[in-house]
């Protein structure tokens, strides 16, 4: 027999080391999390800047002659519309002329300046039939 015992249980290095382990685990974990949560804010910030961006589209179905140029602000996010005539390469009287429109939302991030743009192509509204009497 001799005279040493198997030793059961952990050392006090060993349960620094554990601790030290569980602690940056659970301060990653922290981090994620928050990160997370961050990017998800930024996320809705952003979907309803594309929401604004669709709906101000939905209302214009077509471009006057002369193209587009508002602005305007909604829901603590600023917006503008610009137009341009779009060179289809095709000319004709039958041919409806496009104008390419430019939409741009800004809104401000926690001090951050951000902004989508959003481009499109609508036709040219065609003028009103004259009445001849």
């Amino acid at each position: 027999m001799t005279g040493r015992h198997a030793q059961h249980g952990l050392t006090l290095l060993e349960l620094l080391v554990a601790f030290a382990i569980m602690a940056m685990s659970v301060g990653m974990i922290y981090r994620i999390m928050g990160g997370n949560a961050r990017n998800a804010g930024e996320l809705e910030t952003r979907q309803r800047a594309v929401v604004l961006a669709q709906s101000l589209l939905a209302l214009r179905d077509t471009v006057p002659e002369g193209g587009l140029q508002l602005s305007g602000e909604s829901g603590g996010y600023r917006w503008s519309i610009h137009s341009a005539l779009y060179d289809t390469g095709v000319a004709g009287p039958s041919v409806t002329p496009l104008h390419e429109l430019a939409i741009v939302i800004a809104w401000d991030d926690g001090g951050r300046r951000r902004s989508l743009e959003l481009t499109t192509l609508r036709p040219q509204r065609k003028p009103s039939p004259q009445v001849r009497k």
